[in-house]
């Protein structure tokens, strides 16, 4: 049972890839008439306890995401607008923003990578001053800026802060990428012992990188 965070566009689009491999997959949005439940053959719950096998759209935000990993999903699909992982960590642990550990991060990167910075969050990227293509196969020469990547932004990230945890996005096809539950499932189990975490997601361009602390 996988899960995609968020019914718009990339969400249709990661159920659609699903389909097409006979995956069984449970959507999560806050707007019961979002685009996936206007284009897709989705059965409605109203709790998890009813998710069994099949296509399912459950009505809630990232807060529930920690309770459907119990389904053991292989893929995670974070395609909704913000950090999922992190926002996952904030809302279970009642983590808010770890500021003062953000310099030291962008100490580490080199300035171009770097697009915003605040609130506990950097978001970092090879193509920071335009539009990425789109269904980009993520090559090693970036087909926007024509520059060849040093290294995947993944492993870039885990050099500016090595004590991060970094959550891979894996690209499953052109434009398309997913994270593992299971290392999700780590991240959970890490995040109950620690007072301060510094999570990151982040695929061989883009990632975002979120510092918290217990309140």
């Amino acid at each position: 049972m996988d899960v995609i965070v968020g019914g718009g566009k990339y969400g249709v689009e990661a159920a659609r890839f699903l389909e097409k491999r006979s995956r069984d997959y449970v959507i999560i949005d806050r707007n019961p008439e979002c685009l996936a439940m206007r284009e897709l053959d989705l059965v409605r719950v109203d709790s998890i306890e009813e998710v069994k096998e099949g296509r399912y759209f459950l009505k809630g935000g990232i807060e529930i995401l920690p309770s459907l990993l119990k389904f053991k999903p292989e893929y995670i699909f974070p395609t909704a607008p913000l950090h999922v992982a992190a926002e996952a960590l904030r809302l279970k642990f009642d983590l808010k923003p770890w500021n003062e550990v953000l310099d030291c991060i962008i100490g580490n990167l080199p300035a171009r990578v770097v697009v915003s910075a605040g609130r506990g969050s950097v978001v970092v990227s090879y193509n920071r001053d335009a539009d990425c293509l789109e269904k980009c196969s993520a090559p090693d020469i970036c087909p926007v800026t024509k520059i060849k990547k040093p290294c995947p932004m993944h492993d870039l990230v885990k050099f500016a802060y090595p004590d991060a945890f970094v959550l891979i996005s894996r690209q499953l096809e052109p434009g398309l990428g997913a994270i593992s539950g299971e290392e999700l499932a780590k991240l959970m189990k890490q995040a109950e012992k620690r007072e301060k975490i510094v999570v990151a997601t982040a695929c061989r361009c883009h990632g975002v990188i979120t510092a918290l602390k217990r309140a």
